[in-house]
């Protein structure tokens, strides 16, 4: 067993890149090698070769935008094995290795084919505070899945993304997850700075530490981006309130509508604690200066995507009520194509929009969005204007339409996408009710933010840190998250506030040995 699967592993890594189209198929030197999946591993994996891809059962377009709720059921039981039992159980797992949170994928894929979902669900939380979370949300097409090595092989990927989402739902359900029982607790204190899920992170790998640990957070519900940036047709909020019920009863304490820079000064906080945690994020929307971009009806995405999510945690929303953020018979054009706008486009549909366009530079294929999510929005019938650019709102006092110029790709930037050229002579205007800007966020003037004109910032704006330590400028200050890397994905700040707990740990370990000698 042991030599069928050396030569099964020299077979499948080697292969892929001599017969990247089947890497299970190797010809070399005139002799072609086929090596069977029955021989080489039990029958519980392997099994892509007669078992299709196959993601959760996806309502259909006309149901789905009646509402807010997934746009996918969950995966019934024998699913969730079945494709699970699709792993190749590579030898190196390109999954794991372009996860962020290096995922123990393929294990815990290969215990779920074999029903043994406790320790799967062990596994999965060994890497992850939120699986459950990243299982909706992630663009798992641009990382997991997308590295998958069936994928490339022309098998269909490996659906990561249900069956992590699956493994959490049914640890929940069994009672598996429990509250953090503290064995030793420690007499120091960590101050955080966020609620969100860099902050969150932190504060549960270092309450199982032992430290004492207080969040503090401007909105009135932790969770940030989480609660109110993302739509419930891909995070239901029950899960993201389970999670934050879950670290209150282990012990956390939480502060909400609390602004540090307004409430308390930076200064005021570290004297209460031992060391501090700064993961807000980054919301300041990056502006549109463009001619008439002070009309009315033209308004940032997360101020678009907050009164909706605001709206269905049944809060009273009085520009949501009054129709102002409200898409509701109206011409709505969504200007970028990242996921913000993606999350845009599709609230505007459920909201009842008469016509909702996607205005995008580039051409799909060098979209940043998640390619499903794309997919996903042009089912429900958002139109995306390809290699088109706004030149200019026009309306009285609010926006009636906007001029638009047609664009062409260039050379490759640094980031490897084709540079838009605009078209001479190529300008056309499209009528608009209400314009939404989801060109991606900046931080906020830091320093000023936090009443601490002594912290460094990076010339982007964003919290300057010692790369090793993730320690500011100011002795016992952490920053993790996107007020350190700029705005991206949820799964990196989840690996930040993780990386910062190690530091933070050896931080206190070191204060405590040296308030100890003094003594």
């Amino acid at each position: 067993m042991q030599n069928k699967s050396l030569i099964y592993w020299v077979f499948q890594n080697i292969g892929q890149f001599l017969c990247p189209k089947n890497p299970f198929s190797l010809i070399f030197i005139g002799i072609k090698v086929e090596v069977y999946k029955e021989n080489i591993m039990p029958d519980k994996m392997l099994k892509f070769v007669n078992v299709g891809m196959q993601m959760p059962t996806k309502r259909t377009s006309g149901a789905r935008t009646k509402d807010f709720k997934e746009i996918y059921d969950a995966f019934i039981h024998e699913k969730a094995k079945e494709q699970s039992s699709r792993c190749s159980q590579c030898g190196v797992p390109f999954c794991q290795v372009h996860c962020p949170l290096h995922n123990n994928i393929p294990d815990w894929l290969k215990l779920t084919a074999e029903d043994r979902l406790q320790e799967a669900h062990e596994i999965v939380h060994s890497t992850n505070n939120m699986p459950e979370i990243c299982g909706s949300i992630c663009p798992q097409d641009r990382l997991c899945e997308g590295n998958c090595v069936i994928e490339r092989a022309g098998h269909g990927t490996v659906t990561i993304g249900s069956v992590e989402k699956y493994i959490t739902d049914t640890a929940w359900e069994k009672g598996w997850i429990k509250p953090i029982k503290v064995l030793k607790e420690i007499d120091q204190s960590v101050g955080i700075i966020g609620a969100g899920p860099a902050g969150l992170a932190c504060a549960e790998e270092l309450r199982k530490l032992g430290y004492k640990i207080a969040i503090y957070d401007r909105y009135d519900r932790p969770g940030g981006l989480l609660i109110y940036g993302i739509p419930n047709f891909k995070l239901e909020k029950f899960t993201v309130e389970r999670r934050t019920n879950l670290l209150k009863e282990s012990g956390i304490k939480f502060k909400q509508d609390f602004e540090v820079g307004k409430n308390i000064s930076l200064d005021e906080l570290r004297k209460k604690h031992d060391a501090i945690l700064i993961a807000t994020g980054v919301y300041k929307p990056r502006e549109i200066n463009l001619p008439g971009s002070d009309l009315k009806n033209i308004f940032p995405a997360m101020e678009f995507l907050t009164a909706s999510n605001r709206k269905g945690l049944g809060d009273r929303v009085e520009n949501f009520d009054n129709g102002i953020l409200n898409a509701e018979n109206k011409d709505i054009i969504i200007i970028g194509g990242g996921d913000t706008g993606m999350d845009c486009v599709r609230t505007a549909v459920r909201q009842g929009a008469k016509s909702v366009k996607c205005l995008y530079r580039r051409d799909k294929e060098n979209m940043p969005g998640s390619a499903r999510e794309v997919h996903n929005a042009e089912e429900e019938g958002v139109e995306f204007i390809w290699l088109s650019n706004p030149k200019k709102f026009i309306g009285t006092l609010q926006i009636s339409s906007v001029l638009l110029e047609r664009m062409k790709l260039g050379e490759a930037d640094s980031s490897g996408r084709k540079k838009p050229e605009s078209v001479p002579n190529s300008e056309f205007e499209m009528k608009a009710d209400m314009a939404i800007n989801a060109l991606g966020f900046d931080p906020e003037d830091l320093p000023k933010l936090f009443n601490s004109p002594e912290l460094s910032i990076s010339k982007w704006g964003t919290i300057k840190i010692n790369l090793k330590t993730m320690e500011t400028n100011l002795s016992g200050v952490f920053a993790a998250g996107d007020i350190v890397r700029g705005a991206s994905l949820v799964v990196w700040a989840i690996r930040d506030g993780r990386d910062a707990t190690v530091s933070i740990r050896k931080y206190l370990e070191q204060k405590l040995n040296k308030s100890e000698k003094a003594a």
